[in-house]
């Protein structure tokens, strides 16, 4: 039996981030205070292309700080592929930490499909 699930993302997962900023090629994220424009934030930061302030997401709350200036500091398609990334890979690992076997196939719209097989033959 197949379900198409939809998830909202919210960053709380350390190791989920590391393995989307590793599947990504960026650099893996540092824990602490970072600089934004506005201020300065403390959490995980992760630095994306031709962005000039890292993202800073609130493992605890879930939520992500940054500021693109509207898309001139930074591209909105970035933080996309980072959330994606970062939803798939958690995912994955909660699926594995289950005993269960995960598969993934990119899909021509750019999302990706990630096929979870609980036990037994479908």
């Amino acid at each position: 039996m197949s379900h198409i699930v939809t998830i909202e993302t919210e960053i709380r997962d350390a190791a989920a981030a590391r393995a989307a900023c590793e599947r990504l090629k960026l650099p893996l994220p540092a824990e602490g205070a970072h600089q934004l424009f506005s201020g300065t934030i403390r959490g995980l930061g992760v630095q994306l292309p031709g962005w000039r302030y890292p993202v800073v997401c609130n493992l605890e709350t879930g939520k992500v700080d940054f500021d693109n200036y509207g898309g001139h500091w930074g591209h909105q398609q970035e933080l996309d592929q980072f959330l994606q990334a970062y939803a798939v890979e958690r995912a994955k690992l909660e699926a594995r930490r289950k005993g269960y076997s995960v598969s993934e196939q990119s899909l021509p719209n750019g999302s990706i499909r990630v096929s979870i097989q609980v036990g037994g033959a479908a």
